[in-house]
């Protein structure tokens, strides 16, 4: 069931965005060499403490986890790039870190997640999560009331076939409102013109993610991370927008992302 979001519960949930961006900054200006993941993850559950948030991370626990997730933020290094269970890890010069971040605050969720890279840069890294950030920015401009569902997924899925990067579409951008993941799916990939049509109101976390290689995906022995079946790095970059009279509107930007 598809929830249409005032202009009121929209306002509520941008605060909630203006929160989950200037969390992942932060959290971004501290990923550096020789920085413990998990020192991110403890930062995090400061902040939302400080913040009187609440995780939707925290005892999540979909049909494809491993029993509850007991942590915050998903942090995903390298060939991992969703879900990523924050771990032991000394992040080393030239490490692709995707953090991806959701909370609720007073009832309203916001999502979003960027794609970082620790020390030096490999150039072709740097073209993927560019890449990621520029197929992020052509599906919020496809996010117009009257258009269609499929014109969103087409726009990213024509950044990703410019770039020659391939596309997995079991996950995907998704609903949300009162929870994390609402309908409908919003995959990467698609037909413009076809799908629901977009109404003001709805409220849409869209969220391209790439890999250098395969689109094939692999579990991790933790049961949450989702890595790349080929070892190649990867990149996720999302956004929480809500679809108005006016056009798309980024509620959770400040992140430095395209298109927010």
């Amino acid at each position: 069931m598809i929830e249409l979001k005032s202009p009121q519960e929209i306002r509520r949930m941008g605060r909630t965005g203006d929160f989950v961006a200037r969390t992942l900054v932060d959290l971004r200006d501290r990923a550096k060499v020789g920085v413990n993941v998990l020192d991110l993850e403890m930062r995090a559950r400061d902040l939302v403490a400080e913040a009187g948030a609440q995780s939707c991370y925290w005892d999540y626990e979909p049909s494809f986890g491993e029993g509850p997730f007991r942590n915050v933020i998903c942090l995903s290094v390298n060939d991992a790039v969703l879900h990523g269970l924050p771990h032991d890890h000394v992040l080393a010069d030239g490490d692709v870190l995707s953090m991806d971040f959701a909370v609720s605050i007073d009832g309203w969720v916001a999502d979003a997640a960027l794609t970082t890279i620790v020390g030096t840069a490999d150039p072709e890294d740097q073209r993927l999560v560019d890449a990621t950030a520029a197929a992020l920015a052509a599906g919020i401009a496809a996010a117009r009331p009257g258009g269609r569902l499929g014109d969103i997924s087409a726009a990213i899925g024509g950044v990703a076939d410019a770039g020659g990067y391939r596309i997995n579409t079991g996950f995907g951008g998704h609903g949300l409102g009162r929870t994390m993941h609402e309908d409908p799916h919003v995959p990467n990939a698609g037909r413009a013109g076809r799908g629901m049509r977009l109404v003001p109101g709805l409220v849409l976390a869209i969220e391209p993610w790439f890999s250098r290689g395969t689109d094939r995906i692999v579990m991790d022995a933790d049961g949450w991370t989702i890595r790349m079946a080929d070892g190649s790095n990867a990149a996720h970059s999302e956004h929480t927008v809500a679809i108005t009279e006016d056009g798309p509107v980024v509620l959770t930007a400040g992140t430095g992302i395209a298109g927010g």
